[in-house]
């Protein structure tokens, strides 16, 4: 049996390296996972559709969509169900993050930046207005101080607080001693930096914001990355791993009582019958109209 269809499904940008790094992921899944059919297909601002990728499917092809998305947002939620749930025989993986492996590649994108352990770091994605995106990065940044030990902070480049400028204002007073110092300012060091920890996967238009921050230092997106491509790899196992379970039937809600051994179903409607007429003897005796 041929494995179901992957649909590689980015949010989308006009910037043109951003757009290069989103296909070239394409191409690392692909390359990692030989005979595995993947797809193009964007919810915003680039072509092919979603829905227009899912509606031209072959008929009764198995397909699994996958996010190339960092958290449970709008276009997991809205977009991508509402694709999935049009066409039979397709499912939705979960999106790539939050994952211990993003922790580590953000780590390692920090050294390259030369951050320190005097430094304090912002983690910026992009953000949502659904809250479930929030837990997502809130997750991720809890595996991120696993392995440094530095003050870190999450914002956000829309829809959710704080924003990247502010957190960035906020721990820069912190590094100043002004009123945000102190107790809550944790191991931090006056004299180090204030960076920012680009969550977001390749360049584009909240990448570009990052710059406007007022940081010190921004550190590059994710990609280029393989650790992206077998992430994308694991959602569509497990995806695919749902697919095929078989569903138990769930026991009916109530069930009438079966007839007892030997007695046939006309037998249990006399039985029945007998108990009615006697019930009604009842209350024709004691409650007469």
């Amino acid at each position: 049996m041929n494995s179901p269809i992957m649909i590689a499904c980015a949010h989308g940008t006009s910037n043109t390296q951003g757009a290069a790094e989103v296909n070239a992921l394409r191409a690392a899944i692909a390359e990692l996972r030989p005979g595995l059919e993947v797809r193009e297909a964007y919810v915003d601002v680039q072509q092919p559709d979603l829905v227009d990728v899912v509606a031209g499917l072959p008929e009764e092809e198995p397909a699994v969509v996958v996010p190339l998305l960092l958290s449970v947002g709008y276009h997991v939620k809205v977009d991508i169900a509402r694709a999935v749930k049009s066409r039979p025989g397709s499912a939705a993986a979960a999106p790539l993050g939050p994952d211990p492996r993003l922790a580590a590649l953000l780590d390692q994108r920090l050294r390259e930046a030369g951050t320190t352990d005097n430094d304090v770091v912002v983690l910026a994605a992009a953000g949502s207005s659904n809250p479930n995106a929030a837990v997502s990065v809130e997750e991720l940044l809890g595996q991120l101080r696993e392995l440094r030990s530095n003050r870190i902070v999450a914002a956000y480049g829309a829809s959710a607080k704080p924003s990247v400028p502010d957190a960035v204002a906020m721990l820069r007073e912190e590094l100043a001693g002004g009123a945000g110092a102190g107790e809550s300012a944790g191991a931090v060091d006056v004299g180090g930096r204030v960076v920012i920890a680009s969550y977001l996967l390749a360049p584009g238009f909240f990448h570009d914001q990052l710059a406007k921050a007022g940081a010190d230092v921004v550190t590059e997106p994710l990609l280029p990355s393989a650790t992206l491509a077998e992430i994308a790899l694991d959602r569509y196992d497990a995806a695919v791993a749902t697919m095929h379970e078989t569903p138990s039937e769930p026991a009916p809600e109530s069930a009438p009582a079966a007839p007892e051994a030997g007695v046939s179903g006309a037998a249990a409607d006399a039985q029945q019958g007998g108990i009615f007429k006697a019930v009604r003897r009842f209350v024709t005796k004691y409650f007469p109209r």
